[in-house]
C-alpha cells in the first residue's frame, strides 16, 4: 500500500511537472504568436506610410511636369452639330470615333445610350461626340446620319458633335498602309490624342465625365446607377470610378481632373497603352486600387478588326457563379430581436436580420473562420420589393488580423459606401499587401430611427489552387 501511495505521489508530481512544462511552452507559443502578429501589423502600417509618402512625391513631380506642359493650349475645335448647353450638367458622356474600313458602331452606341435613358435621366447628362478623323467625306456623312437619327436630342441640347485638331502634333498617315510592327503604336497614339482632345473640350461642361468607346452597349438606367454611386461617394476621395470590366469604357472622372489627365496622356511615348496610363494616373493621385462596381453596365458590341483586337484586347467580363459564403460567425452591437439572429444576414437563404433604431457607429461583422481571398462582396439591405427599411447611410469595410477580445479584426480598410442601401463591388488589393480577409464589417454612418432589415451578405472567394 505504501508503495502504491508512493507511486501515486511520483505520478502526480510528474504530471504537475509535465503540465507546468507544457503551460510554459504554450505560453511561449502564445507570446511568439502575438509577437508575430504584432510584427505583421507594424510592417503593414509602415507599408501604408511608405505608399502615402511615395504618392505625395509622385503627385508633386506630376504637377510640376503638368505646369511645364504647353500641350492642348492651341487645340482647334469645330462644332459640327448641336449647341453648348447654357448650364453645366452632372455628367458628360464622352465618345471619340474615327473612320474604320470595318463596320462603325457609333450610331448603334448612341442608339443604345438614348434608349437606355429616361427623359428624366437625360436632364442630367450631355452627350459629347468627338469625330476625330480628318477625311471630309466620312465626317460629312457621319454628321448627316447623327443629325437625322438624333435630331430631337440635338435640338434639346443633349447631344453635341465636335471635331478637334491638335496643332503641332499631326497624326501618322493612313492607318491601313503602315507596317504591322508599328501599327499598335500608331493606334495607341491616335487614341490618346483623340481622347485628350475630347476631355479637354468636356472639362467645363459638367461636374463629372464618363468615358466610353464608340462600340458599347449601355444597360438600362445606367445614368441612375452612376448618379446614385456618385452621391454615395461624394464625401470620399476617389479618382476613377469604374462601371465596367472593359479596359477603357465605363470610367468616371471629376472634370476638375481632366486637364491633368489630358496632359498626362500626351507626356508619354506613343506606344504606351491608354489603359495602363489610366491606372498610373489613378495611382499618382493616391487611389491605390481600382473601385469597380459590379455587374458591368457597359458591354462591348460588335467586332474589332484583327489589328485593333491585337492592340486593344477586350477584357472578358468576369462570370461569377453563385456566392460561396465561407464558414463564418456574425457579431453585432445592434438590437437583436428574439425572433431574429445576426447570423441570418450571412446564411444563403430567405432569412434576414431585423433590428431597429441603429445608431451611428453600430456594426455587424462577419468573422471568417479562416482568412480567405475574397473577390466580390454584395450587401443587400431593405425589403426586396420596395426597399423599405434599408440602411440609408452605411459602408462596408475589409478587416485583417483577427482578434478574440473584442471579436473582430485589428485593421480595417474601406471597400465602399452603400448605394441606395446596397453594395456590389469587386475586391482588389494593393501590390505586396495582405490579400486574405478575416472580417467583413457593415458600419452605420448615421443614426436611423426606424427598423433596419439586413437582407443578405454574399461573398465570392478565389478558388484555391490544387497542390500537385
Amino acid at each position: 500500500m505504501y508503495l502504491c501511495l508512493w507511486r501515486y505521489i511520483i505520478a502526480a508530481v510528474s504530471l504537475d511537472l509535465l503540465g507546468f512544462i507544457l503551460q510554459e511552452n504554450n505560453q511561449e507559443h502564445v507570446e511568439y504568436s502575438l509577437l508575430t502578429e504584432e510584427k505583421k501589423r507594424i510592417v503593414w502600417r509602415l507599408h501604408q506610410e511608405q505608399i502615402k509618402s511615395e504618392n505625395e512625391n509622385h503627385l508633386r513631380t506630376f504637377k510640376k511636369m503638368q505646369k511645364n506642359s504647353p500641350l492642348l493650349q492651341h487645340a482647334n475645335y469645330r462644332l459640327l452639330a448641336g449647341t453648348i448647353p447654357g448650364e453645366n450638367k452632372l455628367l458628360t458622356v464622352g465618345i471619340s470615333s474615327a473612320h474604320s474600313r470595318h463596320r462603325n458602331h457609333l450610331l448603334d452606341t448612341l442608339q443604345s445610350l438614348f434608349q437606355a435613358s429616361s427623359e428624366h435621366e437625360l436632364k442630367y447628362i450631355t452627350v459629347l461626340v468627338h469625330l476625330s478623323d480628318i477625311e471630309p467625306k466620312w465626317l460629312s456623312q457621319t454628321v448627316t446620319n447623327i443629325s437625322s437619327l438624333f435630331k430631337q436630342h440635338i435640338e434639346d441640347k443633349k447631344l453635341l458633335v465636335i471635331h478637334g485638331l491638335l496643332k503641332g502634333s499631326p497624326l501618322p498617315g493612313d492607318l491601313n498602309n503602315i507596317s504591322h510592327s508599328s501599327s499598335c503604336d500608331v493606334l495607341r497614339f491616335r487614341q490618346k490624342v483623340d481622347y485628350a482632345l475630347l476631355m479637354n473640350f468636356a472639362s467645363k461642361l459638367s461636374e463629372y465625365f464618363l468615358m466610353i468607346g464608340d462600340n458599347v452597349h449601355c444597360s438600362p438606367k445606367f445614368v441612375s446607377a452612376i448618379y446614385w454611386a456618385l452621391s454615395a461617394w461624394k464625401e470620399i476621395p476617389w479618382v476613377i470610378l469604374e462601371f465596367s470590366n472593359l479596359n477603357f469604357s465605363g470610367k468616371v472622372f471629376h472634370t476638375s481632373d481632366l486637364s491633368r489627365l489630358t496632359s498626362f496622356f500626351l507626356l508619354f511615348p506613343k506606344d504606351t497603352p491608354t489603359d495602363l496610363l489610366l491606372s498610373e494616373f489613378r495611382f499618382l493621385l493616391a487611389q491605390n486600387i481600382p473601385i469597380r462596381f459590379s455587374p458591368s453596365i457597359f458591354r462591348h458590341m460588335g467586332n474589332y478588326s484583327v489589328l485593333e483586337d491585337t492592340c486593344f484586347p477586350v477584357e472578358n467580363e468576369k462570370v461569377f457563379d453563385e456566392p460561396d459564403n465561407p464558414l463564418a460567425s456574425v457579431t453585432t452591437n445592434m438590437i437583436t430581436e428574439y425572433t431574429s439572429s445576426p447570423q441570418y444576414a450571412y446564411i444563403l437563404n430567405e432569412d434576414c436580420f431585423i433590428t431597429r433604431n441603429p445608431f451611428r457607429g453600430s456594426y455587424l461583422t462577419v468573422i471568417l473562420e479562416r482568412p480567405q481571398k475574397v473577390i466580390r462582396i454584395v450587401v443587400l439591405t431593405g425589403s426586396h420589393k420596395n426597399g423599405m427599411y434599408r440602411l440609408e447611410q452605411g459602408q462596408v469595410e475589409l478587416g485583417y488580423y483577427p482578434i478574440e477580445d473584442p471579436r473582430g479584426c485589428t485593421l480595417y480598410s474601406l471597400l465602399g459606401p452603400l448605394v441606395e442601401g446596397n453594395l456590389d463591388q469587386r475586391v482588389f488589393h494593393e501590390e505586396d499587401s495582405v490579400e486574405e480577409l478575416s472580417c467583413i464589417r457593415l458600419t452605420v454612418l448615421a443614426t436611423q430611427e426606424s427598423w433596419l432589415l439586413i437582407r443578405q451578405i454574399k461573398v465570392w472567394t478565389e478558388p484555391e489552387e490544387e497542390e500537385i
